[in-house]
C-alpha cells in the first residue's frame, strides 16, 4: 500500500454551561456534542467519576470503541482475503485506566472477540488472525499501552 495521508476532521461543543461558565469547579456540566460532516451527533461527557453523565459517551469509552472497531474491521478484512467466513462477531472490550494527581493515563486495553466461523476447519486460521489484524490496525498502532487480544471462535455449537 503506498503512504498516503488522510484527514479527520471533528467538531467538539460543549454544551455544559449552567450560566455562569467555569466559575467554579461545581457550577459547569461536562456535557458537550461531538460532530463530524455525514454521521449523526454523539453526545458526550466526562466518566461520572469526574462529574460527568453516564447517560453520555465519555472520551475513555470511545477510545475503547476504537480500538475495537480498527480490530474488527481489519480482522473481518483479514478474514476475507484468507477464505474464513465469519458468520458473527461481538466483542466485549475492556480498558484500564490509572490516574494520578495531575492526570492519568490508560495501562492497557483488553479485546474480547467472540467469533462464529462457517467451518471447522476455519477455526484455527480464525484465531491466528486476530494478530494480523492488530499489526494492521491504525487505532491500536497510534497508542503508546498494550492492547491485548483474547479472542475465541465458534464453529456452530463447539468452542476453540
Amino acid at each position: 500500500m503506498s503512504s498516503r495521508e488522510h484527514h479527520y476532521e471533528t467538531v467538539v461543543t460543549w454544551t455544559g454551561n449552567k450560566g455562569t461558565g467555569t466559575s467554579g469547579y461545581r457550577d459547569f456540566g461536562r456535557e458537550h456534542e461531538l460532530s463530524a460532516e455525514g454521521p449523526p451527533v454523539i453526545a458526550g461527557s466526562s466518566d461520572p467519576a469526574f462529574r460527568g453523565d453516564p447517560a453520555r459517551w465519555n472520551p475513555e469509552q470511545l477510545l475503547v470503541g476504537s480500538l475495537s472497531q480498527c480490530h474488527m474491521l481489519w480482522y473481518l478484512h483479514k478474514c476475507a482475503m484468507a477464505g474464513v467466513i465469519v458468520t458473527a462477531y461481538t466483542d466485549t472490550a475492556t480498558g484500564t485506566m490509572a490516574t494520578t494527581a495531575d492526570g492519568g493515563r490508560f495501562t492497557e486495553v483488553v479485546l474480547r472477540p467472540a467469533v462464529t466461523v462457517a467451518a471447522q476447519e476455519m477455526a484455527e486460521k480464525a484465531l491466528a488472525l486476530h494478530a494480523d489484524a492488530h499489526e494492521s490496525c491504525f487505532i491500536a498502532s497510534s497508542v503508546n499501552f498494550p492492547v491485548r487480544h483474547e479472542p475465541t471462535v465458534r464453529v456452530a455449537s463447539s468452542e476453540v
